[in-house]
C-alpha cells in the first residue's frame, strides 16, 4: 500500500507519515521500483497503535519507547497517564481560577489587568513579607479585587499579613460583596477559617451591608473565638442577640473586661439592662461557679445601672465566699460614695 492511500485509510496526513519513518516509529516495509514508500498490513497496524497512544497523550518519543521497549507494561503507562492528566489538569484550574478572578475583577482597561494579575501573583508568594508589601502596595488597592482578598484573608496564617488583608479588604468593600465573598469561610469546617472570616466582618463595621446578619449567625457557632469576636462587635452595636455570649465570656475570663463594657453599654436600654442583671445574677448563684468567675461578674454587674444592682452587691457582701464578699463591699462603698456625691 502506497503513503497516499495508506494517508486515505488512516487519516494520517502523508507529511506526518513521512516524520513517523525519520523517527524510526513506523518504517514501510518495502519500497516500489520508483523508490516510493510501500507499507505492510502490519505497517499499518503499528500507525493505528501510534495514533491511539497519541490520543492518550503521549509525545512522539514517549511512543517509541513505549513500541520498542520488551519491558513495557500497559499498566506503567496508563498510571504515568494518570498522573501527568492530574497534573495538567490541576494547572488549567489554577489558570481557569486566575482568569474568573481578573474577570470577577471587572477590568476596564490593561492597567486594571495587570494590578489584578500583580495582586494575584503577590498573594501567591511563599513569602509573608512580599504577600505583605503587595497588600500594602498598589496592587492592594486594584478596583474590584474583593474576591480575590476575601479568599486570602481566609487562607492566610501569618498574622501580619492578615491585618494587612483585612485593612485591604475594608478599604476596597463594596455593596455586600466583601461579606458574601467572606460566606464561605463563615460555614468553614475548619474554625482557624471561621476566626480569620469573623475578624474581617468586624472589621468591615457596621454599614457594611449583611454583616450584621453574619455576625448574628456566628453567635451560635461552636468555637469560642467566633462566638466571641461576633459578640464583642454585635454588643458594641446595641444587639441584644449578643447578651448571652458576653455573660459566659465574663464567667470564662474570655476577653472578660471587652465583655463586661459590651454589656454595660446594651444596658443603657431598659429592657436589656434588666435582663443582663438577671443572666449576671443568674451565673453568680450558680452551684458551679468558681470564686475567680464570680468575682469577674462582681465586677462587671457594677457598671450596670439601677438600684437593683446595688441590692445584688449588698446581698454579695454577705457571700460565703470572702473574696466574693469582700469584692462586693468594696463596689458598694463606692457606689454610696457616688451617691452621697451627687
Amino acid at each position: 500500500m502506497l503513503i497516499g492511500e495508506v494517508a486515505r485509510h488512516s487519516g494520517v496526513s502523508t507529511r506526518m507519515l513521512r516524520h513517523y519513518d525519520a523517527l524510526g516509529l513506523v518504517r514501510p516495509t518495502g519500497r516500489t521500483v520508483g523508490g516510493y514508500r510501500e507499507y505492510s498490513a502490519e505497517d499499518v497496524r503499528r500507525i493505528f497503535h501510534v495514533q491511539s497512544l497519541r490520543s492518550l497523550g503521549l509525545s512522539l518519543q514517549q511512543i517509541g519507547r513505549a513500541l520498542e521497549d520488551p519491558d513495557f507494561t500497559p499498566s506503567a503507562l496508563v498510571g504515568d497517564l494518570i498522573r501527568w492528566t492530574e497534573d495538567r489538569l490541576e494547572r488549567e484550574r489554577e489558570l481557569l481560577d486566575r482568569l474568573r478572578a481578573i474577570d470577577a475583577a471587572e477590568p476596564g482597561d490593561w492597567q486594571d489587568v495587570l494590578r489584578v494579575v500583580a495582586l494575584m501573583q503577590g498573594l501567591g508568594s511563599p513569602s509573608a513579607a512580599r504577600r505583605q508589601q503587595t497588600v500594602l502596595g498598589p496592587a492592594g488597592g486594584a478596583d474590584g479585587a474583593t474576591e480575590l482578598l476575601a479568599e486570602a484573608v481566609l487562607a492566610e496564617s501569618d498574622p501580619h499579613v492578615a491585618g494587612a488583608l483585612r485593612w485591604a479588604l475594608a478599604r476596597s468593600a463594596d455593596d455586600g460583596g466583601a461579606v458574601a465573598s467572606l460566606a464561605a469561610g463563615l460555614d468553614s469546617d475548619d474554625a482557624a477559617v471561621r476566626r480569620r472570616a469573623v475578624r474581617a466582618v468586624v472589621e468591615l463595621g457596621a454599614d457594611a451591608p449583611g454583616a450584621s446578619a453574619a455576625l448574628t449567625d456566628a453567635l451560635g457557632d461552636e468555637d469560642a473565638t467566633v462566638r466571641g469576636h461576633a459578640a464583642l462587635a454585635l454588643g458594641r452595636r446595641g444587639a441584644g442577640d449578643a447578651v448571652p455570649v458576653l455573660v459566659a465570656m465574663v464567667v470564662a475570663g474570655d476577653h472578660d473586661v471587652e465583655a463586661a463594657e459590651a454589656l454595660a453599654s446594651l444596658s443603657r436600654d431598659p429592657g436589656c439592662a434588666d435582663r443582663i442583671t438577671t443572666a449576671l445574677t443568674a451565673e453568680l448563684a450558680a452551684p458551679t461557679a468558681r470564686s475567680a468567675a464570680r468575682i469577674r461578674l462582681v465586677q462587671a454587674l457594677v457598671e450596670l445601672p439601677g438600684d437593683g444592682v446595688r441590692e445584688v452587691l449588698r446581698d454579695l457582701t454577705r457571700d460565703d465566699d470572702p473574696a466574693v464578699a469582700l469584692v462586693a463591699s468594696a463596689f458598694v462603698t463606692v457606689l454610696d460614695e457616688r451617691s452621697t456625691g451627687e
